[in-house]
């Protein structure tokens, strides 16, 4: 696909975050196997759920867009996930295999923010104002789930990993 103006690269980048998104539902489950304290199994589910959202809504700007959001792998977060597969083999005690989850769900979501607040710039660029807040919802839904695994780590699980 060549990316000749500001469209073809807006379309280029929605593909590439449809693909991370689908990564993620996959990543997502093992991860909700491997926490140990309560409240960051819950807030997997509560992501995982979130995640099943976005890629609906990513889906209804493809409709829009009269695109195909197929396509396009995204090595970036093949990169990242395949690091949280490895943390999740480590043998390590309870909290701190929860304190390396937060950490690599975090890389994740923080990869996740930069991407839709760059494609939500684009959208506003280019008129879609619909689709931008479409984009902003989701944006706004990454930064809350960051927001709560620093809750997590900060409450509980970085004190009770340092004993």
């Amino acid at each position: 696909m060549a990316l000749d103006n500001l469209h073809d690269l807006f379309v280029h980048e929605l593909k590439d975050i449809y693909s991370a998104e689908n990564q993620i539902l996959k990543a997502l489950p093992k991860m909700v196997k491997a926490a140990n304290a309560a409240d960051l199994e819950q807030a997997f589910q509560e992501h995982l759920k979130q995640t099943e959202e976005h890629v609906q809504r990513l889906e209804e700007i493809f409709r829009e867009l009269e695109a195909s959001p197929r396509g396009k792998k995204c090595a970036g977060m093949e990169g990242l996930l395949e690091e949280g597969k490895e943390v999740i083999k480590e043998d390590a005690r309870d909290w701190v295999m929860d304190a390396a989850l937060i950490g690599a769900a975090q890389r994740v979501e923080h990869y996740e923010i930069a991407a839709y607040g760059t494609a939500r710039a684009h959208a506003e660029k280019l008129g879609m104002y619909q689709v931008a807040n479409l984009l902003q919802q989701t944006l706004d839904e990454e930064g809350e789930a960051d927001k709560k695994l620093t809750d997590i780590a900060e409450s509980a699980v970085n004190a009770l990993a340092v004993a």
